[in-house]
């Protein structure tokens, strides 16, 4: 079975939690881990944890097999940047889908209408095979991504909200335009011919390609450098964004913003934006999934007889919970609807556990009542069962 392109983007050894050299037993031990934590029956309704499970499916599929583990692990060294996919096997143990490299309108392996090969193909096996001439070409170049992280109220992250990110990161200089020459008139590198790139041999048929160290992968060159960016045509800059952060998000989650990152060259996309959430605790209210936790005192008197009581829920009015007689300390009553949000716009729940108060000092007509409840159940026990248990009975 072949390998997506969609895979050689994603760090696999990422998503199990281990090295890129873990043994077969590492990955197995790291895998069976997860996959018991997020696997769907012990997550019922949690859409983000079946999704994980299926990452964590999809990666051990690849790395617990030797052959599609060495594919993969060269496929990423080569072309990591998912410019290609991997077919069956050819030279050097890979393959490809022409259909990406020729980009005609004749369809996947055909060439365009009009006949030759188009620059695609001439571009990509000039350099990869060392067959074609390199082009003068300069190439767009995506821009870098960026890592930030926010801190929450535990309010916000249960009810989205926006809030104002500063970043700073490599952007086009303004000084020069992003050239890298004070005149704005750089030449092509000559080492690269302006590709960005050189190549060396890799064996088995392959020349592998490496970025430029003369022009550092811009393909070109400054005849006078700028004096703010000292030719590299990138400059730092800060800049503040509002960002919505999605309701219901979670404390640790990593939420990815597509080309809200480092602005491109030279027409470029631009990279992408991770902002890691950090949610402050709350003093009165928990978060377990899409539901929300609280523990609610009650007296003895309530949980022994039953009775209605009040519960507050988070930003909106109390709710009313019938607790039944005899209701033991520690029992989790259920608030429909009264959770975090959910992806599709519903509720979780509101989980309620009761917490019996003792009272740390007892006088007067309370003391008597007392008094006179405790002869009343003097022939109960309530450690009876225990000690039966622990005898074996």
């Amino acid at each position: 079975m072949s390998i997506s392109r969609d895979l050689f983007e994603k760090d696999l050894y990422k998503v199990l939690g281990v090295p890129k050299d873990a043994t077969e037993a590492e990955i197995k031990k790291a895998y069976r881990k997860l996959a018991r934590e997020f696997h769907p029956d012990a997550n019922k309704g949690d859409a983000k944890a079946e999704e994980r499970f299926k990452e964590i499916s999809e990666a051990n599929d690849v790395l617990s097999d030797p052959k599609r583990r060495k594919e993969y692990d060269e496929g990423r060294a080569l072309f990591g940047n998912g410019g290609f996919r991997t077919g069956p096997a050819g030279a050097g143990g890979f393959g490809f889908d022409l259909g990406d490299l020729f980009g005609g309108a004749g369809g996947a392996g055909a060439p365009p209408q009009g006949g030759g090969f188009g620059g695609g193909l001439g571009d990509v096996f000039g350099g990869l095979f060392n067959r074609g001439g390199a082009t003068t070409r300069t190439q767009p170049r995506r821009g870098q991504d960026i890592e930030t992280e926010v801190t929450l109220k535990f309010t916000e992250a249960v009810d989205g909200a926006t809030v104002p990110l500063k970043m700073t990161s490599q952007a086009p200089c303004k000084a020069c335009s992003g050239t890298g020459d004070k005149n704005g008139t750089p030449r092509v590198c000559p080492t690269c011919v302006g590709t960005g790139q050189v190549s060396r041999g890799g064996g088995g048929g392959f020349s592998l390609t490496d970025p430029c160290v003369d022009c550092k992968g811009r393909g070109l060159i400054a005849q006078d450098p700028c004096e703010v960016c000292g030719g590299s045509g990138r400059a730092r800059s800060a800049r503040t964004m509002q960002v919505r952060i999605p309701a219901g998000v979670t404390d640790g989650q990593r939420i990815r913003l597509r080309g809200k990152g480092a602005p491109g060259e030279r027409g470029g996309p631009g990279g992408d934006l991770y902002v890691t959430v950090h949610v402050d605790a709350h003093p009165v209210f928990g978060r377990k999934g899409d539901n929300l936790t609280v523990v609610v005192p009650v007296s003895f008197t309530e949980a022994a007889l039953g009775g209605d009581i009040k519960v507050p829920t988070l930003g909106g009015p109390p709710v009313t919970l019938k607790l039944p007689p005899g209701t033991p300390n520690g029992r989790t009553l259920r608030a429909r609807g009264k959770g975090a949000v959910r992806k599709d716009g519903t509720h979780g729940d509101l989980l309620v556990t009761v917490e019996v108060a003792v009272p740390a000092a007892t006088e007067g007509k309370a003391l008597d009542a007392l008094e006179a409840y405790r002869e009343a159940t003097a022939d109960i026990d309530p450690r009876a069962e225990l000690f039966k248990a622990a005898k074996g009975v």
